[in-house]
């Protein structure tokens, strides 16, 4: 596509190198679209995951837009010698695209979080950005066999632009698999982030994210994050190794 850069290989996975603004510029190109388009917003962790499961791999790569959501790929990238420009957080372009929506009446679904959780977020939402208007909620503890109906609910809520926060593959499996059935313009994968519009968690303060020290400020919320963030090491160690590859 035309907003795209370039890509940076990460263990194999390819990660579009984009700015916030020219991941905006897709975003635009998607409403404009045909056919649904879907972002997915890898970290670290995830691309360490994918890296290692060939399916999740493929699942990562059938994303028409795959942004730079962690810091650990951005030193991921120095090491390889071919730097991404900028991280851009999922919640933060998952802002500005709300915003996008707003001023061109576009809709929103939101699809994920605990019972409650999608709905304090999509109201929040309403009164942070004016003019969005969320066509409809649903929480994320659903069973596969009510992912028709589901997707029927989405699909009669006339909404253009879907928030899925159902957590890494979960989120994304969703978007691939329903992308033909669903009419939208656009879709996200977003974790955990209506927990922070909710209000449910705290998002890192500035200075935190300034220094990409967020997931020492998650783990303080979140203690059992702990095993999670003890693979980031040895993803670096295979980056290192990739280097030394030429792979």
């Amino acid at each position: 596509m035309d907003q795209r850069k370039g890509t940076i290989d990460i263990l194999g996975i390819p990660v579009d190198n984009v700015t916030m603004g020219d991941a905006l510029s897709a975003f635009d190109g998607f409403l404009n679209g045909k056919s649904m388009a879907w972002i997915a917003t890898p970290n670290a962790e995830i691309v360490s995951q994918a890296s290692g499961d060939s399916s999740l791999a493929q699942l990562l790569m059938s994303a028409d837009l795959v942004i730079p959501d962690g810091v650990g790929l951005l030193h991921a990238s120095r090491m390889l010698g071919r730097p991404l420009r900028e991280r851009v957080a999922g919640i933060d372009f998952a802002h500005c695209a709300l915003k996008r929506c707003a001023a061109n009446g576009v809709s929103v679904y939101f699809l994920g979080g605990r019972p409650g959780i999608s709905e304090q977020a999509a109201a929040n939402k309403m009164r942070d950005i004016p003019g969005l208007r969320i066509a409809g909620t649903h929480h994320g503890y659903f069973e596969q066999s009510d992912t028709a109906s589901i997707v029927e609910a989405i699909n009669e809520s006339g909404a253009g632009f879907l928030c899925v926060a159902l957590g890494f593959p979960k989120q994304e499996r969703f978007l691939l698999e329903n992308k033909n059935a669903l009419h939208m313009k656009a879709g996200i994968g977003i974790g955990g982030s209506f927990d922070v519009w909710a209000g449910a968690l705290k998002r890192a303060p500035k200075i935190f994210r300034s220094f990409g020290l967020e997931w020492l400020y998650r783990l303080g919320q979140e203690p059992s994050r702990i095993k999670r963030i003890a693979t980031l090491p040895l993803f670096l160690v295979r980056v290192a190794a990739q280097k030394v590859s030429g792979a």
